[in-house]
């Protein structure tokens, strides 16, 4: 019984590493398209250069700060119940930067030129720092599993737990800070965003580590117990619940300028794709909705399900889409009170289609991640397997 249960495992596991390799090679032959003809085989042009893919990567590298939030709980605010979850925690935070990173680097169009970033450093850029904060935060995270892995190097764990929470809020409030400090598009240019990323961080880094959780507890045969589950799902919604309110105060800051109003009024009732993307996929399903399953009378079954999680990933894409591709394809206002025209398409909204190889690059960054977890659940102890996990029947697997 036994034996079956472990070849029916292993081939789990060869079919799931097959379809994470064709994943990532049809991500690198659309970068290489993408390298030899030219951005112009994608639906991004001179007005929207961060398209699809960067919805994924930013995506990624958000999760992966948030994600580490669950190691956190435990090594920096002492909450034992989270101990068990700590190492799947590092693990993916170290697999969703790789996958973003590698995203953001074949989408530059050069991206042999990220070793000039990494020797000419211009400080004034914010995008600069981010040479040093992901791979900081990649080596302090495997710092990090090094002493809560090894008991040996335990007494450190705590030290270690702060370096790492305060280098991913940096990370994240660098990443912000390229939005925020980015007055080249309606959409950017405010303070909001800084706050408003590390929500995001939090709700959708929790929500990634719910599904990614329970598929690899389920595949090994063990769960978490009842109580650690319902912790997390309040969690999840706190968070989700914080970040509509966020953006919220982001609209209503926007609604008080007058140079802003039309962009508004583009983003929330105007423009097509955008309104029905804001309202319907992140407001509806990816927040309003996964609240109702977590906190609303649907008993216990709805709450322990994974609709929650996934649909507040859905929401996160939703609205990412909206915030990078909505605020590019917005016109900046130059002279307010004028009608500005050129033939670069000033005054003009610029229109948008995702093509396949954008689609391709952007979800070979998650087959990355996702090759990165697989293996390593797979080679090492990366699951909850002390006190705190219960081990479920044969039939789990």
């Amino acid at each position: 019984m036994l034996a079956e249960a472990s070849r029916s495992s292993s081939r789990r596991f060869w079919a799931l590493l097959a379809v994470g390799v064709l994943v990532v090679v049809a991500g690198l032959a659309a970068a290489h398209l993408m390298e030899e003809r030219g951005h112009i085989v994608t639906g991004m042009n001179n007005r929207i250069v961060w398209a699809l893919p960067h919805v994924f990567a930013l995506f990624m590298v958000i999760a992966a700060s948030g994600v580490l939030n669950v190691a956190n709980i435990h090594s920096v605010f002492g909450q034992g119940a989270y101990k068990s979850c700590a190492p799947l925690s590092g693990l993916l935070c170290i697999a969703l930067v790789a996958g973003g990173v590698a995203v953001e680097t074949l989408d530059l169009g050069r991206p042999e030129r990220v070793l000039a970033t990494m020797t000419h450093h211009n400080f004034t850029s914010v995008f600069a720092w981010n040479v040093f904060l992901y791979p900081g935060l990649i080596v302090i995270v495997a710092a990090y599993l090094a002493t809560i892995m090894d008991r040996r190097h335990g007494a450190r764990s705590g030290a270690v737990g702060v370096a790492s929470f305060v280098w991913r809020i940096a990370l994240t409030t660098g990443t912000g800070s390229v939005f925020a400090f980015l007055v080249a598009r309606q959409a950017y240019g405010t303070a909001v965003l800084v706050p408003l990323l590390l929500a995001m961080s939090f709700a959708w880094g929790l929500a990634l580590f719910l599904v990614a959780q329970s598929a690899f507890c389920r595949w090994n045969g063990v769960a978490l117990p009842a109580e650690v589950r319902r912790r997390m799902r309040n969690l999840l919604a706190l968070f989700v619940l914080v970040v509509l309110f966020l953006v919220l105060i982001y609209h209503l800051t926007n609604g008080y300028f007058a140079k802003q109003i039309a962009f508004e009024r583009f983003i929330l009732r105007d423009g097509g794709v955008y309104p029905q993307l804001f309202w319907w996929g992140y407001v509806g399903a990816g927040s309003l909705v996964p609240l109702f399953l977590l906190w609303g009378p649907r008993g216990a079954a709805a709450r322990d399900g994974l609709a929650a999680p996934l649909l507040v990933i859905v929401g996160a894409f939703a609205l990412l889409y909206v915030f990078i591709v909505g605020g590019q394809a917005f016109p900046l206002e130059l002279f307010p009170g004028y009608r500005t025209a050129s033939s670069f398409g000033d005054g003009v909204i610029q229109a948008y289609v995702p093509s396949l190889p954008e689609l391709a690059l952007g979800l070979s960054g998650v087959g990355i991640a996702f090759l990165i977890a697989l293996v390593g659940v797979r080679l090492f102890d990366f699951l909850p397997h002390d006190e705190a996990a219960a081990p479920q029947g044969a039939g789990a697997d």
